[in-house]
């Protein structure tokens, strides 16, 4: 093991010990607890049960890991974004995030906010945390304008406010 992240772990400098000798074991410490002056691995080894636990749950670990490797395909084709498929005419549910003046930033889970304006009936009921249910029509306001030679984007999505979300209507 690295010395510097044994130093670092520990808090101590096993090499400066080396040269000072170990110290006398406390009178008021079992022999079942190890000392702290020994070595992670030396505790591991005087543990008792959990002799082997370290060793243990690394290879629970590898075993996870190698039962959930994907091929990148797979979890593209798996993932929620493309299972969406086309946004446009999708309802979603929305959490209004900021509310200035009559515009109201929604965020629906997309890689954007989206802003709509407050509707003019009941627009005391859209305040920042409110559900809301919104139509998508696009994921990223984006578009190549006239002797441009990228794609510009706005950093929002374009989406219609349909009203308020009530979890009892379902």
């Amino acid at each position: 093991m690295d010395e510097n992240f044994e130093k670092v772990l520990h808090g101590r400098d096993y090499r400066r010990r080396a040269k000072r000798g170990p110290k006398e074991p406390k009178k008021s410490q079992s022999r079942d607890v190890p000392s702290p002056d020994t070595k992670p691995e030396e505790k591991a080894v005087s543990s008792g049960d959990r002799k082997f636990a370290f060793k243990d749950s690394v290879e629970k670990f590898n075993k996870l890991v190698e039962q959930k490797e994907e091929s990148f395909a797979a979890m593209i084709r798996n993932s929620l974004l493309v299972q969406l498929g086309d946004p446009e005419g999708r309802m979603v549910i929305g959490k209004v995030t900021e509310v200035i003046e009559d515009d109201l930033y929604i965020d629906f889970g997309g890689k954007f906010h989206c802003v709509c304006q407050r509707p003019k009936s009941m627009g005391e009921r859209y305040v920042r945390g409110a559900k809301v249910i919104l139509q998508l029509v696009d994921l990223e306001l984006a578009s190549k304008f006239l002797g441009a030679v990228k794609h510009i984007t706005l950093l929002e999505a374009d989406a219609k406010l349909v009203g308020l979300y009530d979890p009892s209507r379902r």
